[in-house]
């Protein structure tokens, strides 16, 4: 038999002070300070995250890119195509739609700007005219010194406004250098998705490693099906709407008929937002009855969106609380504007698949 070891003052003390401590404090405070390695590493990743923004956005529009287009190149793969033919194939045959499509609203807007000019002079008349004879009975004088207001505001902020054309500009440039750095990433997701990925799994530890594999897969499975299914709700919502449009005879039908589409994929606030574009138009170019009308259109399209096409389409393959979304995109907003709200919702969509993966099964020995 062992002798039993000596006890030194200090586990003594140690053992005293724990004693007199509560457990549940104790806890509280085991829980406080991994919880603040946890928020300091977020806060860290947050940071760099921004400072590398143009090339963090682009990567990450690559991948939600790569999950539209994965099932066409591997539909191509299967079929005997190899698979860096395949994924050209793919990017030019969806370059020439979005081509297409950006070709056919810019002429649309060029043949239907003349006379939604002159439907908006028109409507301007008429709100003088009310201006002078409605309730408010402005005189004409009234109407000179608002007008004059508006010419001098305008004035002072000329270097604003000069400054701001100039930051569009390098915007601009910006954005096209961005747009290189997602074709360029989203080529090689595409051609060589699986390899890149089995390359990121080697600094994974081994016992971890098949555990972090399935993880990584439902993650991007789940985030196929999220921009999948936006897609096939945007084009739902930009037809409905568009025909609705084009039967009440508002003008650029087909522009706001794009916006709704493109302002679908920022949940909750992104198709209330193109709505009221539709509607603001309308209001301008018809009157008050068309605009109403088109209310009614859009209000049921978005009631048919999210009672029917969006459980259907998304509440399975994404599985997020209406709560989580929110709160999603209303960080993702404050963070980094249009991209945060546009990038915020499935990037929690897939953390939650990856979770839940790392979760599902026994801990690793």
């Amino acid at each position: 038999m062992t002798a039993d070891r000596p006890v030194s003052r200090e586990q003594e003390s140690s053992e005293e002070v724990l004693s007199v401590v509560p457990y549940g404090l104790r806890v509280a405070a085991a829980v406080s300070w991994r919880a603040l390695v946890v928020a300091g590493a977020l806060t860290v990743v947050g940071f760099l995250a921004v400072k590398l923004a143009s090339v963090v956005v682009p990567v990450a529009v690559a991948l939600l890119l790569a999950g539209l287009f994965a099932p066409a190149v591997s539909w191509l793969a299967v079929r005997k195509v190899p698979r860096g033919l395949a994924t050209a194939i793919v990017l030019v045959v969806g370059i020439a739609v979005a081509g297409g499509v950006v070709t056919f609203v810019v002429i649309t807007v060029t043949v239907g700007m003349p006379g939604l000019i002159d439907q908006v002079t028109a409507s301007v008349t008429d709100l003088h005219t009310w201006l002078r004879t409605g309730p408010l009975h402005l005189s004409q004088g009234q109407l000179d010194e608002m007008l004059g207001n508006l010419t001098a505001m305008l004035g002072r902020n000329k270097s604003v406004i000069a400054s701001g054309a100039l930051t569009t500009a390098v915007t601009v440039g910006e954005l096209l250098a961005e747009f290189v750095l997602v074709v360029f990433c989203l080529i090689f997701f595409l051609a060589q998705g699986r390899a890149i990925w089995v390359f990121v799994l080697r600094a994974v530890p081994a016992r971890l490693r098949d555990r972090v594999d399935v993880a990584g897969r439902s993650g991007f499975t789940t985030l196929a099906h999220y921009i999948r299914g936006t897609a096939a709700v945007a084009f739902v919502d930009a037809a409905g709407i568009g025909l609705g449009l084009v039967i009440i005879g508002v003008p650029l039908a087909a522009p706001l008929s794009t916006l709704v589409f493109l302002g679908a994929f920022v949940p909750v606030i992104g198709s209330v937002i193109a709505g009221a574009v539709a509607v603001l138009v309308a209001l301008v170019t018809n009157g008050a009855w068309s605009a109403v009308i088109v209310l009614a259109v859009v209000v049921g399209v978005m009631q048919i969106e999210s009672h029917v096409l969006q459980p259907l389409l998304l509440g399975r393959a994404v599985r997020l609380h209406p709560l989580a979304v929110v709160l999603a995109l209303a960080a993702g907003l404050v963070a980094a504007g249009v991209v945060g709200a546009l990038l915020a919702v499935p990037l929690v969509a897939v953390f939650s698949s990856g979770v839940r993966s790392l979760t599902a099964g026994p801990d690793p020995e």
